[in-house]
């Protein structure tokens, strides 16, 4: 199934995109599909948070190229913690989102580094069925088609996922992806490795 891309506005309008669906506030913390989704150990010294939306070619610039090192070189090394959070920002985005979030959170970083590298044959190939390239590679992680069908449906999912997003803007006044916050402080665009340890304060030589 190929999805056109609309846009999901930047106020209450968004829920357009979603037809049916209204937010229900504080609805998230019942569905652990909702929790949280990072890197790195709790008790790390930093805590880092990314705003990102899956069609976005700036946020897979940065995972293709800055996060390896970032992941390597400060969180494995015990001195930072990544937070993922969802801002989608067009239809497919939500969709691959509610997928995403769909599996067991340990294959989460996975598939959505998975969905990035690939991002080019399921988000911009004209004609391509977006939703049979996602459930191509959700299949590598253990997902079936029809529980891809079944998570797309989940309007539940969907409506925790946009109230993820509009507490980004409301919170950290997301208006673009990517976009880290660093001590309470939004940095929005992809970075470079160095740029990115140098906000996060910490050291990664």
């Amino acid at each position: 199934m190929s999805i056109a891309r609309r846009h999901l506005f930047l106020a209450t309008p968004m829920l357009a995109l979603a037809p049916g669906l209204a937010l229900a506030q504080g609805s998230n913390a019942a569905d652990p599909r909702l929790g949280e989704r990072s890197a790195g150990r709790a008790d790390a010294p930093v805590t880092v948070i990314e705003y990102f939306s899956l069609t976005c070619s700036h946020c897979a610039a940065f995972h293709n190229q800055t996060w390896p090192q970032v992941k390597s070189r400060l969180v494995e090394a015990g001195k930072l913690r990544l937070v993922w959070r969802d801002f989608p920002l067009d239809q497919l985005a939500l969709a691959a989102a509610v997928v995403a979030r769909s599996l067991p959170a340990e294959r989460y970083e996975g598939f959505v580094s998975a969905l990035f590298t690939s991002q080019d044959r399921w988000a911009f190939a004209r004609g391509a069925d977006n939703i049979g390239e996602i459930a191509k590679v959700a299949a590598l992680a253990g997902m079936s088609r029809a529980q891809v069908d079944a998570a797309l449906a989940d309007q539940a999912l969907q409506r925790g996922i946009l109230e993820m997003r509009m507490k980004g803007q409301q919170e950290h006044q997301v208006s673009s992806t990517p976009t880290f916050v660093f001590n309470g402080r939004p940095s929005p665009g992809s970075l470079t490795y160095e740029r990115f340890a140098e906000l996060a304060g910490v050291s990664g030589s």
